[in-house]
């Protein structure tokens, strides 16, 4: 039987999708469930399935292919058939070349071993005219990858297409800045409280929910808390209309290979800090992974990106557009702030609001990061572990 395997849609509005790549060609023999291409579009990576067993015959080559068509074929008949040309080859024992041979049979001569090991080489990639590696042979052997290194630094370019989410993420951006009045504000959070806390218990919760406590799960019941009490920071316009949000749904920031992915915690406001930490890794990992379907990126009420994983001291993130807000998160570093009068030492990180001043007011801006730096600040507060 032939069983035809179509370009998958990624969401009603979508027609068409780039294949970036398939992982199998034509002839080869495929398992169900297993992945046969990456298939990019303007929202998601999505990969392409074999729904059967057998022989693959590829019909659509990697570019531009509609939603619908058929991108290959499988041939269930020939299912985990072995020709004997191919077990012959895998039963095939390679005889030794005689390079190979000669370079386990010459000796090195104590200059030359000298020479190899400041180098950090392997005296099995060294020719030699003798029977004996000589200095001759070494320095030979340098001065040709020093000519490769020369050729690699070369001033060619190299030209790659856009993919369609690198695309629409730009278009997005660009619009951001023309269709909104784009602010940014900016406070300091003290983490001590919150990293003493983190080191308490970081080993019962490793236990409990098999990943580890970070930061970030904090910061997200700290954002969900102060979305609840500042209305205005959870909405976002609608033409005429002011559409408030009475639930947060959190968009976590994950950097993958495809670019910036932003999938959403749904319902954070009745999570607990282990839930969320479970729900972040799950979707980052589904991310990363090219696992994550289009439900799972869409909606979200509000974002937050962590540009401290990277070294980020300070920046001024993007609004992630209908969304009206988003949190920063940057680096931790020790800073001397004053406590009582006087200089202490803290690790400190700096937090940044960038938000639409159409419908968020400076006051609800600021209130909105002050209550953040309290929640941080008083760790006890976000919720139970």
């Amino acid at each position: 039987m032939i069983v035809e395997i179509t370009i998958p849609s990624p969401g009603e509005s979508v027609s068409e999708v780039e294949i970036a790549q398939w992982h199998v060609k034509t002839g080869d023999f495929v398992e169900k469930d297993q992945e046969l291409a990456e298939i990019e579009s303007e929202k998601a990576t999505l990969p392409l399935i074999a729904s059967e067993s057998g022989e693959i015959e590829i019909i659509l080559e990697p570019g531009t292919a509609k939603v619908g068509a058929v991108a290959c074929k499988i041939d269930t008949t020939k299912a985990g058939k072995t020709s004997p040309e191919e077990v012959g080859k895998k039963m095939e024992i390679k005889p030794e070349t005689k390079q190979n041979v000669q370079s386990k049979a010459l000796k090195i001569t104590p200059l030359a071993k000298a020479i190899i090991a400041e180098n950090g080489l392997k005296s099995n990639d060294i020719s030699a005219k003798g029977e004996k590696i000589r200095k001759e042979d070494v320095e030979k052997h340098l001065s040709g990858n020093k000519a490769v290194n020369k050729a690699e630094t070369s001033r060619g370019e190299e030209r790659r297409k856009l993919s369609p989410l690198r695309k629409k993420v730009s278009e997005r951006l660009v619009g951001v800045k023309n269709q909104t009045a784009m602010l940014t504000t900016f406070n300091e959070v003290d983490m001590s409280n919150l990293i003493i806390l983190r080191n308490k218990q970081k080993e019962e919760f490793q236990k409990k929910y098999g990943v580890k406590l970070g930061f970030m799960s904090f910061f997200t019941k700290a954002a969900s808390m102060a979305l609840l009490e500042f209305q205005e920071v959870n909405s976002m316009i609608d033409g005429d209309e002011i559409v408030y949000h009475p639930y947060t749904d959190i968009g976590i920031a994950v950097q993958t290979e495809k670019g910036l992915m932003v999938p959403v915690v749904r319902d954070v406001q009745n999570m607990q800090i282990g839930e969320i930490e479970l729900k972040i890794a799950e979707l980052a990992s589904k991310a990363r992974e090219k696992k994550i379907s289009l439900d799972e990126l869409t909606g979200g009420t509000f974002t937050i990106s962590n540009g401290g994983v990277f070294g980020s001291m300070l920046s001024t993130p993007i609004l992630n557009p209908p969304q009206s807000a988003i949190l920063g998160m940057h680096n931790i570093s020790d800073r001397p702030v004053a406590i009582n009068g006087k200089v202490e030492i803290r690790p400190i990180m700096y937090l940044a609001l960038s938000y639409d001043h159409r419908i968020i007011d400076g006051r609800d801006s600021v209130g909105f990061l002050k209550k953040i730096k309290e929640l941080i600040e008083n760790p006890e507060m976000p919720g139970d572990l």
